[in-house]
């Protein structure tokens, strides 16, 4: 069993040329513990895999293998802007390093907001190399019935990309979780040096336009669900401002095998706020251990 002493940034960190255009980032721990499972990191300012994952990552390793990836457009994987619709993207992306890896069983996947709906394109796509999924506050899958649309946390967003000031990015953050006390100084700080670059602002900038382009239609996955055949976690915050609770109410009616599981006291960010919980909830769910 990997040590989680040894899981440190640098020790995971891992490069692979997927396409001769295109260079992932990612970090890979648990290799030989059990399944593989991908983590497939959120779309706001700054994030990456470490961002969102870095405290999960050893835990999971205990028993799966892991890869938390650097979706393109973010953390250190290449950043194009010419691309098709954000979740075809970044699953294909997806597709093309298991390939890479020799990876050609089936993998679980583990996504956050547009992690989470890159993790539904892939299955959709690709459903012979789709296990189950844990999806937390998927994007594309979360359609609004009472909040209002754009939401909250979707207008900060735009106002980042509009005006990419530290002040801004903060703001962004603060909507994220209900726990005040996580976004710290240190965080703010680190997140805006990521996002502040002309390269992740072009690339954000650019995968923000691809929900309205030729192919959007790809973007509007909860149309697809019903087709899911694997099983599908759902696990939404109670306070989320981002997707709100009630986005979860259609994927719910829609996927066949689902199960949702809902956090009080905890925003868009529950593999944070609800540390171990959730990496019970996850794990025994992705293991097919049963509740009592």
């Amino acid at each position: 069993m990997t040590s989680t002493v040894e899981l440190t940034y640098e020790s995971t960190s891992r490069y692979a040329q997927v396409r001769p255009d295109l260079r992932l980032h990612y970090h890979e721990a648990g290799a030989g513990n059990g399944p593989t499972i991908v983590l497939l990191h959120g779309g706001g300012p700054g994030a990456s895999s470490w961002s969102n994952f870095a405290r999960n990552i050893p835990v999971l390793a205990q028993n799966f293998h892991v890869l938390a990836v650097d979706q393109p457009g973010f953390g250190q994987s290449d950043k194009p802007v010419d691309h098709p619709q954000y979740f075809v993207h970044s699953s294909s992306a997806l597709r093309d390093l298991l390939d890479h890896l020799q990876i050609s069983g089936r993998v679980h996947l583990l996504g956050n907001s547009l992690g989470g709906g890159a993790a539904v394109r892939f299955a959709l796509d690709y459903p012979e190399r789709a296990g189950k999924l844990v999806l937390m506050g998927p994007g594309g899958l979360s359609v609004n019935l009472f909040a209002p649309d754009p939401t909250e946390g979707v207008k900060h967003l735009g106002k980042f990309n509009y005006a990419p000031t530290r002040e801004n990015l903060e703001a962004f953050l603060r909507i994220m979780v209900f726990d005040q006390s996580l976004i710290t100084e240190e965080l703010i700080d680190e997140r805006f040096a990521s996002a502040s670059t002309p390269e992740s602002l072009a690339a954000t900038r650019a995968m923000g336009k691809s929900f309205s382009g030729a192919d959007f239609e790809k973007g509007m996955i909860w149309r697809e669900a019903y087709k899911l055949r694997q099983p599908v976690l759902l696990i939404w915050g109670r306070e989320d401002r981002v997707n709100p609770l009630d986005g979860a109410l259609v994927a719910t009616k829609l996927i066949p095998r689902v199960q949702l599981h809902v956090f009080g006291g905890c925003g868009h960010w529950a593999q944070l706020e609800k540390f171990d919980e959730f990496n019970r909830l996850a794990s025994d769910f992705l293991a097919g251990v049963k509740e009592k």
